[in-house]
């Protein structure tokens, strides 16, 4: 139980205007897509004379979305030195400059008879989403209480579930997804921006980057004190000033350093593996069949939007669920469960889309599979990848973490996005085994190495980490003759 009415505040300020907006920048672009290829052919007949061909309207439409991810990119690059540098609260601040940039170039653009200036809209997107989606989980994690670290921290996925759902119901017909209304909606992502610029400013920054990073005891005192609604915060503070210590005299770490110190091995490579599989594991590519699937089980056409709202309430449903039990039930078990589940599903639905046009109750067990893998999903991976980096990183690596996490993330996104067209043609109805290799390697990851780390604080974490990094040396033979031979030689 949250028990500071200041740290509330905080998850709702941060998540409102972070990772809120990679939710709903994904979602409201799917309900104009039709008005915007419209718009992009009248466009060009009236500048040229000439329309466009058919193909080359998809290919700047394919333009338009993949740029999101590219965006993303960025500014997941930009969000390690932006974190050292102004601090959370404040990183977090000025990316909303970039989301004001894109709502105004979106909401203008047809005022202006400009198509590109949709396209350079949805790269600042990008790079807004690709900051917070770093920076957000970083900043709460710092922010929260031992006990509560994961459940606090795991609000960044709840936030992005609720902008996916939020974007999905403002573009319905009825509000915003009309033709003549799609440009407030790809400029409403402003709206999320100014409530994070006029409540966030009063809250405080992280305890942690004042103490560790610009050794301000005083306002990290201040900020300890607001954060958890008392006075009496020394067991913390002692435990803040134990991992100043351990760090002291080092600097923030560059993402290669990471690469280089074999003292972060394992935490590197835990990273890697779930933030690649994040992405890579067909999540998002069920979005991407939904409408084929319940076309398919008899659902009219123009009642397809309100249905897909379904998919992401379910995501909603379960990354709130895991927000509460997290810190009960631990990492590992939700990682675990839920590539498990989507492995199991993965199967199932192959063998739905496989028999589809033979047997009748099919298409319902594909609508069934839809739903089924989305939940599993938000059990674990939609959330605690976000956690972990933030976990299993010390405070001078953390931020390069982040930029790591962040950069695979975005790529695979765009991996994903650009590859999954050819795998539905090549595989066809067996287009889930590239998610099902990845969902059973991840699990089996999940299972053998990862440690949890639930209810430990960073300086426990990382000595776990530091035993498992230096195995070999630990396991050496008692015997040492040849060496103590050696160091006799004048």
């Amino acid at each position: 139980k949250i028990h500071s009415k200041i740290l509330i505040l905080t998850i709702c300020a941060a998540g409102i205007g972070g990772t809120f907006q990679y939710g709903y920048n994904i979602s409201i672009i799917n309900a104009p897509t039709s008005y915007i290829q419209t718009f992009m052919n009248e466009t060009w007949l009236e500048r040229t004379g000439v329309p466009l061909e058919s193909n080359v309207i998809l290919l700047l439409w394919s333009f338009t979305v993949s740029v999101y991810p590219l965006g993303g990119l960025a500014g997941a690059v930009l969000a390690g030195p932006m974190a050292i540098k102004l601090g959370r609260k404040m990183s977090l601040l000025l990316n909303n400059v970039f989301v004001i940039i894109a709502a105004v170039l979106s909401g203008f653009s047809r005022t202006a008879k400009s198509f590109e200036m949709i396209m350079l809209g949805r790269f600042f997107t990008g790079i807004n989403a690709g900051v917070s989606m770093n920076i957000q989980p970083m900043y709460l994690a710092e922010s929260a209480p031992k006990k509560l670290r994961g459940s606090v921290a795991l609000t960044s996925a709840s936030f992005t579930a609720l902008g996916l759902v939020l974007g999905q119901v403002v573009g319905i017909r009825e509000l915003l997804g009309g033709e003549e209304s799609w440009p407030f909606l790809l400029a409403s992502n402003v709206v999320p921006a100014l409530i994070q610029l006029t409540t966030l400013p009063w809250l405080p920054e992280s305890p942690r980057y004042l103490l560790i990073d610009r050794g301000d005891e005083e306002s990290c005192l201040s900020a300890l004190q607001k954060l958890r609604g008392s006075s009496d915060v020394s067991a913390e503070l002692e435990e803040m000033l134990a991992e100043q210590a351990a760090v002291k005299g080092q600097r923030p770490k560059n993402p290669w350093e990471l690469f280089r110190n074999p003292a972060l091995r394992w935490q590197l490579i835990s990273i890697i593996v779930l933030s690649s599989a994040m992405q890579l594991c067909g999540n998002d590519s069920m979005y991407f069949y939904a409408a084929y699937v319940f076309q398919e089980a008899g659902i009219p056409q123009d009642k397809i939007p309100y249905v897909t709202i379904g998919t992401g309430s379910c995501e909603l449903i379960t990354s709130v669920t895991s927000t509460m039990v997290i810190d009960y039930a631990g990492r590992r078990p939700l990682l675990l469960g839920g590539y498990s589940f989507m492995a199991g599903w993965a199967i199932v639905f192959m063998v739905a889309l496989s028999q589809q046009t033979q047997i009748s109750w099919m298409p319902y067990l594909s609508v069934a599979c839809i739903f089924a893998y989305i939940l599993s999903f938000g059990i674990g991976p939609a959330g605690v990848t976000g956690v972990l980096p933030t976990e299993v990183f010390d405070q001078m690596s953390r931020p390069a973490a982040y930029m790591i996490c962040g950069s695979l993330l975005w790529f695979n996104l765009f991996l994903v996005g650009t590859a999954f067209p050819f795998i539905v043609k090549s595989l066809a109805h067996f287009c889930y085994v590239p998610f099902l290799v990845v969902c059973v390697c991840t699990a089996l990851y999940v299972g053998f190495f990862l440690p949890e780390t639930k209810g430990k604080s960073f300086l426990e974490i990382s000595e776990e980490f530091k035993k498992r990094n230096f195995k070999a040396q630990n396991h050496e033979p008692l015997y040492k003759g040849p060496e103590e031979i050696c160091s006799t030689i004048l």
